[in-house]
């Protein structure tokens, strides 16, 4: 392999080419509209409207799940849900696109835990089902297959359970940061972002400081984010150190942030005009009675959550800029996720999720275990 097809994410970073303009992009809160709604169905009021949002949002992968997940809520075990995020604007039955953010969560209510693993939405992947577009990168499993796909894809590469999904779009986290009165959160590092040029540069820019949960916008000084800050705080990516990893933690942190104001006012959620106005946003197989369950279950673990996230190492290939996960990364990824699941230790799957060839991973120049 040379120089050119293996690329360092810092390298990568600071690459200036013709970008893609997003409007909204790059974080997820599937995790805050399910503890909404469920927190919603525990009050027991407004139960109708509260329902029928729920029921907009449904939308069946229609796939055999890896277990009987019926029975896995109602005995109060550990369950899964692979969190989606998507820049579109307001979701429909038949969008198609890429998942731009990648999660998965684990709540575990025998140790009142939670859990959220990261994955790069470059990691390079077969997708289950599509193995003759290797190389692709695994937010495109979306686009051929939806959330069946998607969830087949996961579930094989890491060998864990996918027991529901939830796919929001960022209009939807906008909205909701809002409506709780914003959220507290500490920037890890110092940087501007202008959400118009996805960059520092421009009028527009929003100036965050590390170690401060104070921000500025226009001149102005604030002390909590409001919908578009939050937006502008996990969107920049190209002038992190990190890269998409740092951006992945300033998302996380900002999912964080709004599960504690949601927890600390959830009475302010509960208006069936807002919660019809999110449902547009989002797309779950999870029921109505599901969250209801989660809620009397599940409730407590939302107060101790564990972040991680898969690392990976930057190639050039043919997919574009892409993020090769070593197999040890995986093994660990698959580890802390049955662990958190309470599953007995085992073997992490493919190296590539689907069933590509040895001499296929060699043409392009990746490890091939």
């Amino acid at each position: 392999m040379d120089d050119e097809q293996k690329v360092s994410r810092s390298e990568r970073g600071n690459k200036k080419g013709k970008k893609k303009s997003h409007k909204v992009r790059n974080t997820i809160l599937s995790l805050l509209l399910l503890i909404i709604l469920a927190v919603a169905g525990l009050f027991g009021y407004a139960y109708m409207q509260t329902k029928g949002a729920i029921d907009k949002s449904y939308v069946a992968p229609n796939i055999k799940k890896a277990r009987d997940v019926s029975s896995v809520l109602n005995d109060g075990r550990p369950i899964s849900i692979l969190l989606l995020g998507t820049d579109t604007g307001e979701l429909n039955r038949n969008y198609k696109g890429r998942t731009d953010s990648i999660m998965v969560l684990t709540i575990n209510p025998k140790t009142n835990k939670t859990t959220i693993m990261s994955i790069p939405r470059d990691t390079l992947i077969a997708i289950v089902g599509y193995e003759n577009t290797f190389p692709q990168k695994i937010n495109a499993a979306y686009s051929y297959g939806s959330a069946a796909t998607t969830i087949k894809t996961v579930q094989k590469w890491l060998n864990i359970p996918i027991d529901y999904y939830a796919l929001v779009n960022m209009g939807g986290m906008e909205k909701v940061v809002n409506k709780i009165g914003g959220v507290t959160v500490t920037s890890p590092l110092t940087f501007n972002f202008n959400p118009d040029t996805a960059h520092s540069t421009g009028s527009n820019l929003y100036s965050f400081t590390e170690g401060s949960s104070t921000y500025s916008h226009n001149g102005k000084t604030y002390s909590k984010m409001n919908g578009k800050a939050a937006l502008a705080f996990s969107r920049m990516r190209y002038n992190d150190p990190q890269g998409d990893y740092g951006r992945q933690t300033r998302q996380r942190l900002v999912l964080q942030g709004i599960i504690e104001a949601a927890k600390n006012n959830p009475t302010k959620l509960l208006d069936s005009g807002f919660l019809d106005s999110v449902s547009s946003s989002t797309q779950t197989d999870l029921t109505y009675n599901d969250m209801i369950t989660i809620a009397r279950k599940y409730a407590k673990a939302a107060g101790h959550i564990s972040n991680d996230h898969i690392q990976g190492t930057g190639y050039s290939l043919s997919s574009g800029s892409t993020e090769v996960v070593s197999s040890d990364e995986q093994q660990r990824a698959t580890n802390v996720l049955r662990k958190s699941l309470c599953l007995k230790a085992a073997q992490t799957g493919p190296l590539y999720g689907g069933n590509v060839s040895v001499s296929e991973m060699s043409s392009i120049g990746v490890p091939t275990n």
